[in-house]
């Protein structure tokens, strides 16, 4: 299983080449997006032909983790014919959210087979995918994906409280977390991680390597490293776009 970082931005940044939050997970002939923000679109296409997606999955709400099913949307619609299906699955009000950007009521149910996300694991294609709500907006997810009960990709979409996370990781796991205020600490009712939440929870549940992403602008990337290894003793890295693993 390969993971192809198509994004790694938070909302807003001054990073030259950053995109919003997106990555996409293959095996064999089986891919999935989690998340798809802003300009994450072309290194998707970069990729892979979009269409052949086997599903797109949505962890919230919030633009910078989904805005980019527009261009999707766009691209499915206008380059094929007949239009071209992909299956969305994301928190309940994602219909609504994208025919309001459109201004057009049917946008995202023209080229979208929409469905909800359910706690209970999901097989698509070669991949096991299971969701476990987190402490955000009204409704948000982490995921973990894996093959065949190997180990598993844990991404912690947007979260507020590391524990939340804790079911879904197991024993030699990687864990793709955001820790939107690096080192820390988080103010007071910003729903988000830091670093030593990161390395706490990595600890816990004996996670075999951590990844970060989502820093907000104006944190140190070294301290927030520091501050995740002062907990956690194994392998611990930023992502960009472009990084390619093999899990």
């Amino acid at each position: 299983m390969d993971l192809i970082v198509l994004g790694a931005g938070p909302a807003y940044t001054d990073r030259p080449g950053a995109a919003g939050a997106a990555y996409l997970v293959r095996d064999a002939g089986t891919a999935v997006v989690l998340d798809l923000g802003q300009g994450s679109f072309p290194s998707l296409a970069r990729e892979l032909e979009p269409s052949t997606l086997a599903g797109v999955f949505i962890s919230h709400l919030h633009p910078d983790h989904f805005v980019d099913l527009v261009a999707l949307r766009h691209y499915l619609q206008w380059e094929f014919r007949p239009p071209r299906r992909v299956v969305v699955r994301a928190p309940v009000d994602l219909a609504k959210r994208l025919d309001g950007v459109a201004g057009e009521r049917g946008f995202a149910d023209a080229v979208f087979a929409l469905d909800g996300i359910t706690e209970r694991p999901v097989d698509v294609g070669r991949l096991l995918v299971e969701a476990g709500r987190v402490t955000h907006t009204d409704e948000s997810y982490a995921f973990r994906i894996s093959t065949s009960g190997g180990v598993g990709l844990v991404y912690s979409g947007d979260c507020g409280v590391a524990d939340d996370l804790e079911s879904l990781v197991r024993p030699g796991d990687v864990l793709l977390s955001e820790v939107a205020f690096g080192p820390g600490p988080v103010p007071a009712g910003a729903l988000h991680l830091d670093g030593p939440a990161v390395g706490r929870l990595a600890a816990r549940t004996r996670a075999g390597r951590v990844l970060l992403t989502h820093i907000q602008m104006g944190f140190d990337r070294d301290a927030t490293l520091r501050s995740v290894c002062d907990t956690y003793d194994g392998p611990v890295e930023f992502v960009d776009p472009g990084v390619r693993i093999s899990i």
